[in-house]
């Protein structure tokens, strides 16, 4: 049975504690036949430039471990770069598409992952990869740490808070570990990944030392990743400064937030995501000729839109149960289904996502939010005037409405056409230049027996 590889504090335990920079070898407490002259065994080498150069206070490994077997030397800084059992998230093994069913999150985890590919080929600079839990952050740095292995460089891997541990284990009486030397082996390490920045103990000391490290690795420009457990602006500011900072590094976001059940905000509700048009309906609950006209032509328009919906809005508007959000729901799947994003959202719940942003315990920011809804490529608004109307909600509302008119972002739009809108909204939707608006008269279909209808209105189209 293969040996179970060491955490780097029982690598490190067993490095002479006299050495300023050990080297990932196993073995070192065995006297070598011949010892190094240059870096005396430690298999690292200081790099020779002066103070204020980038690199000063950095190092490389020594000659001598350049010289060493091919596989005995991926072996060495195998057990070096502290993977374990992550030395199986390879690139080979990644789904390039991620996890997430949604359109919009593939391109972000495709962007990542051409990120971190070019970064494990030249190792420069910063990568910041956040996303919520599951989104693929930690397979991915660990697949840059094994491509920097396999192509015969040293990478170090540590998961924040096991990092912490270990240091924080230095100081125990009985401790075999040297605190210094652990913590300038991080700090100068070549190649440095830290997974899960923000999940550790929220205290004073910790954020001390993290700080430090990357502070540290931040100055002297030391190619560095970092995976982030909560989302960057929760950060202390000094921490967002370093790891957004220009011109050293590159963050990318690889999923979009998620509701706290688990659907990512903007995704179809799981009893619409098999809507389609075949199963709607144009005859309705008992309706009357004049009453099914109106649900044929709202059920072709919508057709028609999802065919191109290009520079095109579509209201569909008509009381409770009518199948306003049967349609709706059928041209975001439908969409979908050609490979493009649709963005769903019923109206009230939309604002409470936008409100609850200004909540300290909040995962994205208001911006960050309000700016994926507003510029997203198809934006369903399920429901509009069901919100409590606020002057906040208006506001919101508005901009919204002016951005997407104003850039002609497709967008559909149910409503009850009975619904009194602040005059700036309706005239957004009365655009008859690309604006189509179709009133759907039925009974509601969810009542055994059917309603009285109200006098039938005729569809616009625009």
């Amino acid at each position: 049975m293969a040996e179970e590889p060491e955490s780097l504090a029982d690598v490190l335990a067993r490095f002479q504690p006299a050495k300023s920079f050990a080297g990932p070898d196993d073995n070192y407490n065995e006297e070598p036949d011949e010892v190094c002259p240059l870096c005396k065994g430690s298999r690292w080498v200081r790099v020779d430039v002066p103070f204020g150069h980038p690199r000063w206070g950095s190092i490389d490994p020594c000659e001598c471990w350049q010289q060493e077997g091919q596989e005995e030397r991926r072996e060495r800084l195998l057990r070096y770069s502290n993977l374990g059992v992550l030395a199986r998230f390879t690139f080979d093994s990644l789904d390039a598409a991620g996890l997430s069913p949604e359109v919009e999150d593939q391109r972000r985890f495709r962007e990542a992952v051409s990120a971190a590919m070019a970064f494990a080929e030249s190792p420069s600079g910063w990568l910041v990869l956040a996303g919520p839990s599951g989104s693929g952050k930690t397979h991915l740095a660990a697949a840059v740490a094994h491509y920097t292995v396999e192509v015969g460089n040293a990478a170090l891997f540590m998961f924040v808070p096991d990092l912490l541990d270990h240091l924080r284990a230095t100081y125990a009486p009985n401790s075999d570990a040297d605190y210094d030397l652990l913590f300038e082996q991080v700090c100068n390490t070549p190649i440095l990944i830290l997974d899960g920045l923000g999940s550790q103990a929220s205290t004073p000391w910790a954020q001390e030392k993290l700080f430090q490290v990357l502070n540290h690795r931040y100055n002297m420009e030391l190619p560095t990743v970092v995976t982030l457990a909560a989302p960057l602006e929760t950060l202390e500011e000094r921490f967002q400064t370093r790891l957004a900072g220009a011109g050293i590094s590159q963050v990318y976001m690889l999923a979009a937030v998620r509701q706290a059940g688990g659907r990512t905000l903007g995704s179809l509700p799981a009893a619409m995501q098999s809507v389609t048009f075949d199963s709607f309906s144009p005859t309705g609950n008992g309706a009357d000729p004049r009453q099914r006209s109106t649900l044929e032509a709202a059920l072709q328009a919508a057709q028609s839109f999802a065919r191109n919906p290009e520079g095109q809005w579509l209201v569909l508007g008509g009381p409770t149960g009518v199948g306003k959000t049967h349609l709706a729901a059928a041209i975001g799947n439908d969409r979908l289904r050609q490979g493009q994003s649709a963005f769903f959202a019923f109206v009230p719940e939309l604002l409470d996502h936008l409100r609850y942003t200004f909540a300290p315990t909040s995962t994205t920011t208001y911006d960050e939010l309000f700016e994926r809804v507003k510029s997203t490529e198809l934006l369903i608004l399920d429901d509009l005037g069901a919100q409590t109307t606020t002057p906040w909600a208006d506001e919101k509302l508005y901009q919204l409405m002016v951005h997407r008119h104003n850039a002609r972002l497709p967008t559909v739009i149910t409503m009850d056409m009975a619904t009194q809108l602040r005059p700036p909204i309706a005239s957004r939707l009365t655009d008859i230049r690309f604006v189509s608006v179709w009133e759907m008269e039925a009974p509601d279909y969810r009542n055994s027996a059917p309603a009285q209808p109200r006098p039938p209105r005729r569809g616009r189209g625009g």
